[in-house]
């Protein structure tokens, strides 16, 4: 029987750049793991094992690895920081226990990093602060910890101070043990020496290690009411209340290091054990109803319980699909058949392995608190619930962002076009937030996804992992409509061709619905006169409408329809005559009701040096942006502002050009909202121009 409280299901999530997958390859080679760190800038480390990510420089997909510090067992996620694969990381702090939160010395608390920041806190997830990149020109530890109060409204817990900084920075000062650890100059992270504090900043420990047991002793009357007294805790009392305090996000213990360096990562691996929960140490996960209702019920980490586990992730390698899975609750065997709750079918256990990134150890079995890979399962798909066949349950589902840019690609050979379709469907399973639709009328395979690097990166795994060559068109916006104005109304569906012929009669009004509604439906007929089995077939038919608007073809959003009144035939009334009035009452009502067109707009958040912020917030107004917020960091400073997605295409180009390469964004999808004049227009003219080209062919 594993000792549960020897396991740490960790993720390590940061700003793009910031040294997150640096960071894993030190804690591997720490912990025995891998011989020699591969550095991201060479395309060698272990968890981007992708052809895209080793090019690229950055993760794409998050990757597990298992390794073993102190005789405490690590199952390490690391993920992406790039804004358009965020779901890889809410996926990841859907069922992890613990985090560490890397933040870079200079560039401090980045766009991405916020919006990470803001998953764990939804998940609830305890996490450690690791400032890296000490070594780096602007780096200040203090700077950082500032802002991460200031900007993530975090309570950093100081626990160590850095000796040195920029090319002098050599260790750091351990705050509870008043000791020095300091690295040598030959990168190897087991050549430190432990030594005294040095002189110059003895007052400045004291200070900090005052404020670090102020903090701690919070979180327990009597150990304050003692310190209050003058009696100091011992370091044993002083970690069990940081533990508590790191449990229940009353603060972050924070470290600094450089991972490249090897300096300081000792103390970030002790820190994983010492402060963060092992899964039994968490609030259980919410089990729910079919619908998604919490049931009040949880699911206890417990390895003798009924089986419940949660598939978090689903990818495709040359050994078949592999399923990633959490297990909360009981264990899993080879040869066992379990449940998947979502579909109701059961599926057996054939193969399943521990992951070290894409290489793996095969398992016999697995329990409570673990994250495997099983391989080959048919039916199931990222946010199912496996469970035991004999105790149904279902746990939490994941909530995934609808996507807001797509691109229509065709295969260049007619023989691609079937390869095309089996790559597309692993892909879709593997990525929640990537889309696929065919158009009607084209017949156009359209893909759609998070930002235009999210795409450029699908067409890139289709082009070399799946052999497929594509003809990509432009970009286009997922626009939205909607009606501005509310408007009473009456449609009449009448057809008589010999026998019984159809009748539907119905008077109602639309009108403008709450933001985020989607469509609802009311009735306020009294009387007889819409017979009630007919509501449904009215409302199904006027939703069904809803997927193509009257101004240029889009979905319609918000929309709110009250049946009034109306008029049956008791012979030649049916469900079916309801729904065609409903479908004619959508198409005659919402070009009276105002309807207009949506765009998106992504929040966008620009660092640029300060000599340029002029020439960047003057283009952000030429794209219609509005600008919310400036803040000035050391190197540079931040704009923050909210900009139409259609004019944000190609914009890193522009930026890189006004920056002279040194400027970088984020954005991410944040509302809906109506087009000016001129711009619905010119979408107008485009899809009619698009619809002729496709009727001349």
């Amino acid at each position: 029987m594993t000792d549960l409280s020897k396991y740490r299901n960790i993720g390590i999530f940061a700003h793009v750049d910031a040294g997150k997958t640096t960071t894993t390859e030190r804690i591997l080679k720490l912990t025995g793991k891998i011989h020699k760190a591969g550095e991201t800038h060479d395309g060698e480390s272990t968890t981007d094992f992708m052809e895209q990510e080793a090019e690229r420089g950055i993760t794409i997909q998050s990757a597990a690895v298992s390794c073993f510090w102190n005789d405490h067992r690590f199952n390490v996620i690391d993920t992406p920081g790039h804004v358009d694969f965020t779901v890889e990381v809410y996926r990841s702090l859907k069922v992890l226990d613990g985090g560490i939160g890397v933040f870079c010395g200079s560039g401090g608390v980045e766009p991405q990093s916020e919006t990470n920041w803001r998953y764990a806190n939804e998940s609830e997830v305890s996490r450690i602060i690791f400032v890296n990149k000490l070594d780096r020109m602007g780096a200040d530890f203090l700077r950082v910890v500032k802002q991460t109060k200031d900007v993530l409204a975090a309570n950093a817990l100081v626990m160590v101070l850095p000796i040195g900084i920029e090319d002098e920075f050599k260790g750091v000062v351990d705050l509870l043990t008043r000791k020095a650890w300091v690295w040598d100059e030959t990168g190897e992270a087991e050549n430190y020496s432990i030594e005294d504090i040095p002189a110059d900043m003895v007052d400045m420990v004291e200070e900090y290690r005052e404020q670090l047991i102020e903090s701690a002793v919070e979180m327990d009357d009597d150990l304050m009411e003692a310190y209050m007294e003058g009696e100091e805790p011992s370091i044993e009392d002083i970690k069990r209340c940081i533990r508590k305090g790191t449990r229940d996000l009353a603060f972050f213990p924070t470290y600094c290091g450089s991972a490249f360096k090897n300096k300081g990562m000792q103390l970030l691996l002790d820190a994983v054990v010492d402060y963060l929960p092992s899964p039994t140490e968490v609030d259980p996960q919410d089990l729910t109803d079919e619908e998604g209702n919490p049931t009040g019920e949880h699911a206890i980490v417990d390895a003798n319980a009924p089986l419940k586990a949660l598939a978090f992730k689903i990818m495709d390698d040359r050994f078949g699909a592999l399923t990633f899975v959490r297990i909360y609750a009981g264990r899993i065997s080879k040869g066992d058949t379990i449940l998947n709750s979502a579909t109701g079918k059961t599926e057996r256990i054939g193969r399943m392995c521990e992951m070290h990134a894409d290489q793996r150890n095969e398992l016999e079995t697995a329990q409570a608190g673990d994250i495997i890979a099983i391989v080959g399962m048919k039916n199931v798909q990222t946010g199912h619930t496996l469970c035991d066949v004999k105790h149904p349950c279902t746990l939490e589902a994941m909530v995934f962002p609808e996507p807001v840019i797509s691109i229509a690609v065709a295969p260049k050979d007619k023989g691609g076009s079937e390869k095309m379709g089996i790559a597309i469907g692993k892909m879709i399973a593997e990525d929640p937030s990537f889309r696929v639709e065919t158009d009607e009328d084209s017949g156009e395979t359209i893909l759609k996804g998070m930002g235009e690097l999210h795409l450029d990166i699908k067409v890139d795994i289709l082009k070399r992992t799946y052999g497929v060559e594509l003809i990509v068109g432009e970009p286009q916006v997922a626009y939205r409509e909607t009606i501005t104005q509310p408007v009473e109304d009456s449609y009449t569906h009448k057809k008589q061709s010999g026998g019984s012929g159809q009748f539907g009669k119905i008077d109602y009004i639309i009108r403008p619905g709450e933001p985020n509604s989607g469509f609802t439906f009311k009735s306020s007929v009294v009387g007889g006169n819409v017979p009630k089995e007919f509501w449904p077939a009215v409302e199904k038919g006027f939703e069904s409408m809803m997927k193509t608007g009257t101004v240029a073809g889009f979905p319609v959003l918000d929309v709110e329809l009250e049946l009034t009144d109306g008029a049956f035939h008791a012979v030649d009334s049916s469900a079916i005559a309801f729904e065609i009035a409903a479908k004619g009452a959508f198409r005659q009502s919402m070009p009276k009701a105002g309807a207009q067109l949506l765009e998106p707009i992504m929040k966008v958040d620009v660092f640029s040096p300060e000599d340029n912020v002029g020439d960047v917030i003057g283009d952000l107004n030429r794209r219609r942006g509005m600008i919310s917020g400036q803040e000035a960091g050391v190197t540079g400073v931040r704009v923050k502002g909210d900009v139409p997605l259609s004019e944000m295409f190609g914009y890193i180009g522009s930026l890189r050009t006004m920056t002279s390469g040194r400027g970088q964004f984020s954005m991410e999808f944040s509302h809906y909202s109506p087009c000016p004049n001129s711009v619905s227009e010119k979408v107008i003219a485009q899809v009619k121009e698009r619809k002729a080209a496709e009727a001349k062919k």
